[in-house]
């Protein structure tokens, strides 16, 4: 089994447990992800992004809905502000020897270490979209987030991910007709 770490520094030498700002209730730990799931990391930090796959227990509605016109199996929606950021990045991935780590997270694929931990390679990853496009993987931009996150919350579709949905932009009421003139 391969574990990793993603970040956008290239030179850690060592992963020291730590208490993440969003679990607070838990020890201090490392966290890395499986080999599988690695793809979901394959973006700035603070990207919001939403990622879905095709599950054999979807209904042809959820299929249409959340698949109509692509044969990928695994869809990433990401704001549109983000592009620049993701295509101009050049992402590290840490290889993280598995001995000390537990799984967490089964569904997500994340492990964690109670124990400092020392990377056995580090390896760039210079072109995001064109390791995703290798992986068969369909990424989408729109502008605004929210819509596509409130219908997944509402499909009920099991396998997706909601990744740092915080950094996602409010959208801004729109007032299309209040742009067109009165006639008198």
């Amino acid at each position: 089994m391969k574990l990793y770490h993603f970040s956008e520094e290239p030179d850690i030498s060592i992963f020291r447990p730590r208490v993440k700002a969003n679990r607070q209730d838990m020890p201090p730990v490392v966290w890395a992800i499986d080999e599988t799931h690695a793809f979901t990391f394959y973006f700035p930090r603070n990207c919001p992004r939403i990622v879905y796959q095709r599950t054999a227990d979807m209904t042809e509605a959820q299929v249409q809905t959340f698949f109509g016109g692509t044969s990928s199996n695994t869809v990433i929606t990401v704001e549109t502000r983000w592009y620049e950021a993701i295509r101009s990045m050049t992402m590290y991935r840490y290889e993280l020897p598995p001995a000390t780590f537990r799984l967490f997270d089964s569904y997500a694929g994340y492990y964690i270490s109670e124990e400092t931990v020392e990377p056995i390679k580090v390896t760039a990853i210079p072109n995001l979209l064109g390791e995703l496009m290798e992986l068969d993987i369909d990424v989408r931009f729109t502008p605004d987030l929210h819509p596509l996150r409130d219908a997944i919350l509402q499909s009920g579709i099991p396998d997706f991910g909601i990744h740092r949905f915080i950094f996602a932009e409010v959208p801004q009421a729109k007032t299309v007709m209040s742009n067109i003139p009165k006639k008198e």
